[in-house]
Parts: C-alpha cells; structure tokens; sequence
C-alpha cells in the first residue's frame, strides 16, 4: 500500500505501481523527494478534466461572452460573384 514512489522504483516496478493505483487510487512520484507526477486511475482522471470544463450555457451566459465575438459590420464581408456555367 505504497502511495509515494521515488522515480526510480516507479520505473523498475510499473506494472505494481499501475497495479496500486488501479486499486488504491491515486499515486503519487516523487524525484529527489520532491513530489513531481501522480499516476490516476482514469475514472478519476475523466470526472476532474470534465468537472473543469464550462458548459455551452455557461459560456453563453457569461458576461464578457458578447464582448468577446467580433463581427463585421453587415454588408462588408466579400461576397464571390457567380461565374456562368
């Protein structure tokens, strides 16, 4: 039930280190002893990237959401001419 792994033993011993965190959650690598990565199991991976991301109603409900959109004025934009067939 090891949750810290220096990096070395990370290396040398994967397959027991994807194996403890697939059991036990996440674990965390540490290099010089300095905590630097943790390996997550990927149900806990997908619920914190998704949890982070804003939905559509959230962004178009913010406020800087208008500000944010340029449009041209009506009637600038270059339009092609059709060519005869």
């Amino acid at each position: 039930m090891n949750t810290r792994w220096p990096i070395q033993d990370a290396k040398a011993r994967f397959s027991e280190l994807l194996k403890e965190c697939m059991n036990q959650g996440p674990q965390v690598i540490t290099k010089h002893g300095a905590e630097t990565a943790v390996l997550v199991p990927i149900d806990q991976w997908l619920a914190i990237t998704q949890s982070n991301q804003p939905s559509l109603k959230d962004l178009l409900l913010k406020q800087s959401a208008s500000t944010d959109l340029r449009l041209p004025k009506r009637g600038s934009a270059n339009h092609r001419k059709p060519t005869a067939i």
